[in-house]
């Protein structure tokens, strides 16, 4: 009998799916694996119906999370996720704002309490492949940086996860996309521009061509269209485009048994 590879992605917020990590989602699920996305906040503090950042006076929250949650259900149908769990945690915000210590906020979660609910999640659908974002959470959010340390600690309790990887970008490739993007007056968002630039190619153990989905990909994140800081990319040439999202990134973290084989394919060498 033939057992389905599943890939569980754990992510922060709506949109984060489309961002990172679209392309392989995508590939996946095109070879028939069980593609899993865990998005632990809903969002809330994102940009609302006047334009408006979360941590603006009079920001409409709950217009955030509806919008955002049938945002997220349409883009994950699109780049190939079979289930979409959602943690229910509020967005804690960008370091520094006052909602940062909201008792509901993702960052003052019970890191074991949401890793023993991840490990059984991953029991639940035989989870072999995780992803989740690096220490720093890639650019420093405090919601991204939670979702590593929970994650850590589910795969830490979790018979059946064999790897661990972190979408990431390197730093020459990530300089000259924002020299170019600047000369071409593109609008880049927070991930992009507050990206950590310390990752050298030799820290990267899979690189992965999902440059037949750069299209989907735009399409996916265009289909977020209540964060308009993301616009500029959803309206950026095709070229530009797939200079950053046409090949994805990955720093393996994990793994239990010693590997090579997994160079341009996350599961490379898995039974």
């Amino acid at each position: 009998m033939t057992v389905t590879k599943t890939l569980v992605c754990v992510h922060a917020h709506p949109d984060d799916e489309s961002l990172f990590t679209a392309g392989i989602t995508a590939h996946y699920a095109e070879l028939g694996y069980k593609i899993i996305l865990v998005t632990c906040t809903s969002g809330l503090l994102g940009i609302d119906d006047q334009n408006l950042p979360g941590s603006a006076a009079g920001h409409h929250r709950e217009y955030v999370r509806a919008t955002r949650a049938k945002e997220l259900q349409e883009a994950a149908h699109l780049v190939g996720i079979t289930r979409v769990v959602t943690l229910g945690y509020e967005d804690s915000g960008l370091l520094g704002w006052q909602q940062n210590s909201a008792p509901l906020a993702f960052m003052n979660c019970n890191v074991d309490a949401v890793g023993t609910t991840l490990a059984a999640l991953f029991a639940e659908v035989g989870a072999s492949v995780v992803v989740t974002y690096d220490e720093n959470g890639f650019y420093g959010h405090p919601d991204h940086i939670m979702a590593n340390r929970v994650t850590k600690n589910a795969v830490a309790k979790s018979p059946s996860v064999e790897r661990l990887y972190y979408p990431v970008m390197p730093s020459d490739l990530m300089a000259e996309f924002v020299i170019r993007a600047s000369a071409q007056q593109v609008s880049l968002p927070k991930w992009v521009t507050d990206a950590s630039v310390d990752i050298d190619r030799s820290l990267i153990s899979t690189v992965m061509d999902v440059s037949r989905f750069s299209s989907l990909k735009q399409q996916a994140i265009a289909t977020h269209a209540s964060q308009t800081d993301n616009a500029d990319l959803v309206t950026m040439n095709p070229e530009l485009f797939a200079m950053l999202f046409g090949t994805e990134f990955y720093q393996r973290a994990f793994s239990k048994t010693p590997t090579s084989a997994d160079s341009a394919d996350l599961f490379g060498g898995l039974s």
